[in-house]
């Protein structure tokens, strides 16, 4: 089952962590702006089922789209053209881990045809998802364990990708 939610494309985003920083001379970034709390949805259910807490987005709610080298003038010519623009998504409502990371699986042909606009794959290395968070270096074996037990009991499913055309979709 999938979740069909309306995000706007941000092309400008502020530089939040030393990394940003560092690496905003010559990576270029743009994500899709949720305006929602799913990922403190799924961190609170994370948190009251299995006492796993979670770190947070630093950008709040998001899915990233661009976060690759790409040349500047194209860079900017697609911020012009996209920038600030409505986008659907769609989000799988089963988390996934690799035991320090949680996400949602999520899918955008329009964020597809824009990474392919400027010259990127259409899908990027790390496919398109809403990260609900990462646990803490103090916090880590518990939260392998819990996707351990989680893969286990069939409470999470292989992470094998599929085909969203094939989901049931709830449009909000």
């Amino acid at each position: 089952m999938l979740i069909k939610i309306k995000g706007i494309l941000d092309f400008y985003l502020k530089d939040v962590s030393k990394k940003h920083i560092s690496q905003s001379s010559w990576k270029k970034t743009a994500i899709i702006k949720t305006n929602c709390d799913l990922d403190k949805y799924y961190a609170w259910f994370l948190k009251k089922r299995f006492n796993l807490e979670l770190n947070l987005n630093l950008r709040g709610s998001h899915i990233t789209i661009i976060n690759d080298i790409v040349d500047n003038d194209i860079y900017q010519q697609a911020s012009k053209i996209f920038n600030g623009r409505e986008i659907d998504f769609y989000i799988e409502i089963e988390p996934r881990s690799s035991g320090l990371h949680w996400w949602l699986r999520s899918y955008s042909t329009d964020a597809e045809s824009i990474r392919e606009s400027i010259g990127l794959d259409r899908i990027p290395y790390h496919p398109f998802h809403l990260t609900i968070g990462h646990a803490n270096t103090k916090y880590l074996d518990h939260s392998e364990y819990i996707l351990r037990q989680c893969v286990k009991f069939d409470l999470i499913s292989s992470n094998k990708r599929i085909d969203f055309k094939d989901h049931e979709i709830i449009e909000f």
